[in-house]
């Protein structure tokens, strides 16, 4: 039975949760200074807990007052760090406090790698954390970064973090090692000189110029952190489908075959479009040539699309993966508000009705506005705020 203990529910429950909580041997729940124990009293207690044989009681009471783990994450977590005492520990999370980690965030941190309450402040987390600070990550996004991946905290900050940064520092511009920082601080964690040197040596070799290796780094990292050997026929693969490595789609092909999740990704995508839509092996094919983003889209995104061009506009399904890089744009801010112009224009007469999609879709949007807006303000006055979306999209035919 799980008895859910929240602000303002009777003291009675309070205490049936407390008798089971001695019960177990984890002594009385009493916060110490860095307490998350409002935390506690604001979640779901269960209150069948597993028997835990050879638990330190200190730790594990600890862990749930201190750090707002749950009575099962904190038997959980005490099979991997045992606590004397509160001393060391509190240092710790005094430290991940004043550098802006929320509750929650330590909270989740702690569950994660436990032994961080072991570590020493001083001398091997503090180092770490200013490092990071002195590159640029901002408080905000350090207590993401720590949170998401808090071995950063355990690892050699002389062997493996400043030579990753420098490394990366050396190929890619100080705003984008940031940004490889926040989104895949993995990277800093690995030996680049296990996969991610060899591997741009392989692209250098084969031609690849320096702005595609930089947009890999920072945008794809983790494409680049992938087996050298599989990343050799990776390459290889993309080589024979057709795709040029002196253009940016070869780093986005690279992308969408990286891995099983990618791969499964693109053969899902590319059942999408031939079960639903008609397509021939040829067409995803030829589709992913012309614009690789088609096939790492979400099924939601291909079918909304698809269902508006086709089924509201009438192109055919057929004509799009001559155009695949339509599917890529927005839904609501681009295809929408120029479709709907172009309906509206089409029921007057004014233009043709077998307008091309890419003659539509494509243009930038002060070509587009003088083709199909300002060119027709004076037949049609309410143009412009259907097509800044003043207007909706119901009221088509309503237009005078």
């Amino acid at each position: 039975m799980v008895v859910a203990l929240r602000l303002g529910y009777p003291i009675v429950c309070c205490r049936l949760i407390s008798s089971r909580i001695k019960s177990l041997g984890l002594g009385n729940l009493k916060p110490s200074n860095i307490s998350l124990q409002n935390q506690l009293l604001q979640r779901p207690i269960t209150s069948e807990i597993p028997a835990a044989a050879n638990q330190n009681n200190f730790t594990v009471t600890y862990l749930i007052n201190s750090c707002g783990l749950s009575p099962e994450d904190a038997i959980s977590a005490s099979t991997k760090v045992e606590l004397q005492s509160p001393i060391g520990a509190d240092s710790v999370l005094a430290l991940l406090s004043s550098h802006g980690l929320s509750e929650t965030q330590i909270s989740k941190l702690v569950r994660s790698h436990p032994r961080i309450l072991v570590a020493d402040p001083e001398k091997t987390l503090s180092p770490k954390i200013e490092f990071f600070i002195s590159v640029g990550l901002s408080r905000e996004d350090l207590a993401r970064v720590l949170t998401f991946n808090p071995q950063l905290l355990s690892r050699s900050l002389e062997n493996l973090i400043v030579p990753s940064y420098n490394f990366l520092r050396n190929l890619i511009s100080q705003e984008n090692v940031v940004a490889v920082l926040k989104r895949r601080s993995w990277m800093f964690l690995e030996n680049h000189s296990r996969n991610v040197m060899p591997n741009i040596d392989l692209l250098r070799e084969l031609g690849m110029p320096k702005t595609c290796i930089a947009l890999l780094l920072a945008h794809d990292t983790q494409v680049l952190m992938h087996n050298h050997e599989e990343f050799a026929q990776l390459v290889n693969e993309v080589k024979e489908m057709g795709f040029d490595l002196k253009k940016s789609t070869f780093v986005v092909a690279l992308r969408a075959l990286c891995g099983k999740s990618s791969r499964a990704i693109w053969n899902r995508n590319g059942e999408i479009y031939k079960r639903s839509w008609g397509w021939s092996d040829d067409d995803v094919v030829s589709a992913f040539r012309r614009s690789p983003q088609c096939m790492i889209l979400s099924e939601k995104k291909i079918m909304q699309t698809m269902d508006f061009l086709v089924n509201k506009m009438g192109w055919p399904a057929a004509m799009i993966p001559t155009y695949p890089i339509i599917l890529c744009f927005s839904l609501e801010k681009r295809i929408i508000p120029r479709c709907s112009v172009v309906k509206v224009l089409m029921s007057k007469g004014l233009v043709d009705e077998n307008l091309s999609l890419a003659y539509v879709v494509l243009p930038a949007e002060k070509q587009f506005l003088e083709r199909f807006v300002t060119r027709y303000l004076s037949q049609v006055p309410q143009l412009l705020s259907l097509y800044e979306g003043q207007l909706d999209f119901q009221d088509l035919y309503n237009l005078k």
